[in-house]
Formats: structure tokens, sequence, C-alpha cells
């Protein structure tokens, strides 16, 4: 632990910078709230921080900023938590008691606003389809050789998976088809579905087949929704930063497993290399649970650089997943 007045300097530094995004000075430090000291002690002190990894001065004539130690000792210890302002949460309550519609809608509207209210990068994990009990199923037909199978959830959100069809199975045949699978399944979530039992009728049966097969798959993938990656590539001046942080958020399963980690080892911040991912080594992951029913069925966080308001991205992602949580289980 550093001492009182370490801690107080090393706090008025992070938050300087966090602010301005240039090194700070002693006679900057100096003259802050709380600060009580010359400038000359506020040096020494800070060079003792630099010594112990907690600053690190880019240029020899320049102030210092922070390390990714010096960042998660504030998160640790100088951050204190942070309650939305009374007009963001009004917005946050305003936008989840107007969604409707399709889950995955939802998800996506709300990787924006977490974006836009952070104005970092934000991703949204939403839960897999084998997770949700199943309402009813119904196929539906395209054309004489093709049909969707779609899928009602109990939490009303709605999935569609396209099979192929053969010369005899008509309209009738699917609506059978479709009325077994709804009273085989319904109540059950995917990923614990089986077989159907046979109807005795063969295209019924094989109907109901090739449409499990196709839920099966559908139901192991993951929905995964970022908003905000331009306001990323804003906030690094280094273009090859920017390029490796733009291609990473692309790859879908190195997000999920970036957050899901993340919230696996209990952490609600990952700074700099802790969450493992070393094209974001640049980068801070701020991450909280969905918990639908004391279930945890998904994830949303922001990912910005190491410089980012800590006690406001933490807010504002705690609220918006308990807001998630609570809209998904209303359905």
């Amino acid at each position: 632990m550093l001492d009182e007045r370490k801690t107080a300097i090393l706090g008025a530094v992070v938050q300087e910078y966090i602010a301005t995004a240039q090194p700070v000075g002693s006679t900057h430090i100096a003259s802050a709230p709380d600060i009580n000291v010359s400038s000359a002690t506020v040096r020494n002190e800070m060079s003792q921080l630099e010594s112990e990894g907690y600053l690190v001065q880019p240029h020899t004539s320049a102030g210092r900023i922070p390390t990714d130690k010096g960042y998660r000792y504030f998160v640790d210890n100088l951050s204190s938590p942070r309650r939305l302002d009374m007009a963001t949460a009004k917005q946050v309550g305003e936008f989840f008691s107007a969604a409707h519609g399709r889950l995955e809608e939802l998800l996506h509207q709300t990787s924006n606003l977490l974006a836009d209210l952070t104005n970092n990068a934000a991703v949204v994990v939403g839960p897999k389809a084998e997770a949700i009990p199943i309402r009813s199923v119904q196929i539906v037909s395209l054309s004489p050789t093709t049909a969707t199978v779609v899928v009602v959830f109990a939490n009303g959100s709605v999935e569609n998976v396209g099979i192929d069809l053969v010369d005899d199975d008509d309209d009738v045949k699917l609506a059978a088809a479709s009325a077994h699978l709804s009273a085989a399944i319904g109540g059950t979530v995917l990923g614990a579905v089986g077989t159907a039992s046979p109807t005795g009728d063969a295209a019924v049966d094989r109907l109901c087949d090739v449409s499990l097969d196709a839920l099966r798959n559908m139901g192991s993938v993951d929905h995964v929704y970022t908003g905000g990656v331009s306001a990323v590539a804003d906030a690094f001046d280094a273009v090859d930063v920017v390029r490796s942080v733009l291609h990473t958020l692309e790859q879908q399963f190195v997000v999920v497993t970036l957050v899901t980690d993340i919230v696996g080892r209990g952490m609600s911040v990952a700074i700099g290399l802790e969450h493992g991912v070393e094209q974001l080594s640049a980068c801070s992951v701020v991450v909280a649970p969905v918990v639908v029913e004391g279930e945890h069925l998904g994830s949303v966080g922001v990912l910005g650089p190491t410089r980012m308001n800590y006690p406001q991205a933490l807010a504002t992602v705690d609220v918006v997943s308990e807001q998630l949580g609570h809209r998904i289980e209303e359905g």
C-alpha cells in the first residue's frame, strides 16, 4: 500500500491524465485540491511512484502518465462507487421501458446505448438460444425445396434456421411436423432437446429430425453485438494500435472469450494485459454479467483506452446490465 500522500498524488495524476490525455507535471498536481505540498515535494513523490512502477515518464522533459499498475491501484483503492447522474439514469430507464421486438434487436440497441453513454466501444453478449426455454416451433415453406424453422422462445425472442425439403414435403406435412415439435419440445431449453418421438408418418418424422438437427446447431451460436467501435479508433494516436484493436473486435470468438473469461474470474475491470489479449494491451475492459432469474445468461461491457473514466464506466455498465437482465426476464 502507498502512503497517504503518494496515494493522493497518484489519484490526482490518474484523474488529470484521464481528462486530458496529456502527461501531467508536478506543478499542476501541486495546485490540485487536497495536495497541500510544494511542487518540489510532488516532483520527488512522483519520481518515487515512477520507480515503484505506478507512473512512467514518456519523454525526459515531459510530465508523467499512469502505468497499468497505477490504474489498477486507482481502481482498487481510489475510485469510489459512482452513481449515474439523474439524466443518464433516466435515459437508460426510458430506453428499456420502450424496448420491444426481437431479442437480437434489443441486444444490438443496447450495445449502441452503452457506447453512446461511455464514448467507448461496447460489447453485449446475449444468452445462447440453447439456454432459453422454447415456446413454439413452426416450419414455414419458402420454396418447393427450402423452408425455415421458426422458434419462439419463452423470453419473446425469435430464431429461424433454414432446412431443405423433398418432393413429399407439402404444407400438410409441414404443419403436422410443426405441431409435433411444439408439443414435444415446448417448455424445454434447446440445449436439452433430444429426439422427437415417432409419429408413424415417415415424412413428418424426417422433417422433425432435420429440424431438430438444424436447431441444435443454431442454439450453440453466441449472440455478440458491438457498438461505438469508431470511438476506439479516435482514442489512439498510433495507427498500428487502432488497426490491431479494430481487427480484434471483428473476431467474434475472441470477443466472447475475452468477456466470458473476465466475468468468470470474478473481475469487473481488466486493465491492459490483465485480460490476456495481446492485441488489446493498450485497452481496458469493464464488464458486468447479465443475470436473469438468478442465472448468468450474458454479459455487457465497454472497451476503451487504459485511461478510460473507470468510475463512470463501472456505474454505466452495472446499471445497463441490471436493466437488460430485467427486460429479458420480462420477455
